[in-house]
């Protein structure tokens, strides 16, 4: 068995280090988790001008660890698993809590939010399964899903400016929802088709 050299031991704790190191940009993205749960009690509450301000802060927090990550040059591997994971917290805790409080004017349908965690059950399950298949997965995000996600931020946002100005568009809230499920489903089989095509998510 070749022994392993200092340098070559140095290099790799060195890297392992910085792969899981807490960055500027990681803590952004953990402000995104912190702020979850207030978000949330706001809307229980029906504190929805709080909500708004504090999930369009959240929503900023995503567009700055992502900036930074590539500005800074601190792209880790904790951060790339860290920031989707902030991202599904703070939607899926948005839709659950939309769907079971008792809102001024519209409520995210339950079948809605089944829609969404049972997309996101079959990705990461997907992944799952593709790593032990191939020993290995790449898990990029593409354009849809950065569309996707965008999607479901400007819808959650709107509806907090719904329920605050106390607005009741219901042709846009109906066509606004539509167009959230068309891409949530673009999404899932786009994700499918590049994962059993090119091994990728």
């Amino acid at each position: 068995m070749k022994k392993l050299s200092p340098e070559l031991l140095r290099t790799f704790l060195a890297r392992y280090a910085r792969e899981r190191a807490i960055t500027v940009s990681t803590m952004f993205t953990i402000a995104r988790i912190v702020l979850t749960p207030f978000i949330v009690g706001a809307m229980i509450f029906g504190w929805w001008g709080v909500a708004f301000s504090l999930f369009v802060a959240a929503a900023l927090t995503d567009v700055i660890d992502g900036g930074l990550a590539r500005l800074l040059d601190q792209r880790t591997a904790l951060g790339a698993c860290l920031d989707p994971i902030a991202d599904k917290v703070l939607l899926l805790s948005c839709f659950a809590t939309l769907s079971f409080v008792d809102t001024p004017l519209f409520s995210i349908p339950l079948w809605f939010v089944t829609f969404v965690l049972l997309k996101e059950f079959l990705l990461v399950g997907g992944a799952v399964m593709l790593y032990y298949a191939r020993g290995y997965v790449d898990i990029y995000p593409t354009k849809l899903g950065k569309m996707t996600m965008l999607a479901q931020v400007l819808f959650i946002v709107w509806l907090f400016a719904c329920y605050f100005f106390h607005w009741m568009p219901v042709k846009t809230y109906y066509g606004a929802l539509g167009s959230v499920c068309l891409l949530v489903s673009a999404s899932l089989f786009h994700y499918t088709y590049s994962a059993l095509v090119d091994g990728e998510l």
